[in-house]
């Protein structure tokens, strides 16, 4: 049995609660932590994410055993299951926050990501031309203890069983030989 090897990608696709609900039942996923990355201030608040003047995206920071999945292979759930084609917003979610964003860690994860979104801007499945940005992580800090597992913690709250849950349904059902098994 060969040893995992874990690496870390940050991805912004909205609303942090809705990437993180996904990409827990993601197998070769080992962790999912939402926060704040690629803005100005130092540890911002909810608060001020949401005022819009940090420049922060919410985004999951996903570590992954990448001899059970890939870059790709998370990259195209990730494009499954937000809007690449709308520019700061997804839904009602409207702001530079929940922005459309992969924050790589190195130079082969920055290939990775402009290799995927050439190839899904040159096949048609977006309609519409992809305005995620690849960028270097920067100036990342960790959400709110209540923000961790949120979707778990409130399945029957309005958002996510109106927003969050049909985004996982919609990944267990385009990618079920990805879902982690029960248990």
């Amino acid at each position: 049995m060969s040893a995992s090897r874990l690496e870390t990608i940050t991805l912004g696709g909205g609303c942090f609660w809705c990437l993180e609900a996904v990409y827990l039942r993601v197998d070769g996923v080992e962790a999912v932590e939402s926060g704040y990355s690629n803005g100005h201030v130092a540890a911002p608040s909810y608060e001020q994410v949401c005022g819009g003047d940090t420049g922060h995206a919410e985004v999951v920071r996903i570590n992954f055993d990448a001899q059970r999945i890939s870059l790709r292979e998370l990259l195209a759930i990730f494009f499954v299951v937000h809007d690449p084609t709308t520019l700061n917003r997804q839904g009602n979610d409207v702001g530079t926050q929940y922005r459309s964003g992969i924050y790589f860690e190195n130079p082969q994860q920055e290939a990775i990501a402009r290799d995927v979104i050439a190839e899904l801007a040159s096949s048609g499945a977006a309609n519409r031309p992809v305005v995620t940005e690849v960028l270097p992580l920067a100036n990342y800090s960790r959400a709110e203890a209540y923000h961790q597992r949120y979707f778990e913690q409130h399945p029957d709250q309005g958002y996510c069983a109106y927003v969050v849950a049909p985004k996982v349904e919609k990944f267990r059902r385009t990618f079920a030989a990805r879902v982690r098994p029960a248990g």
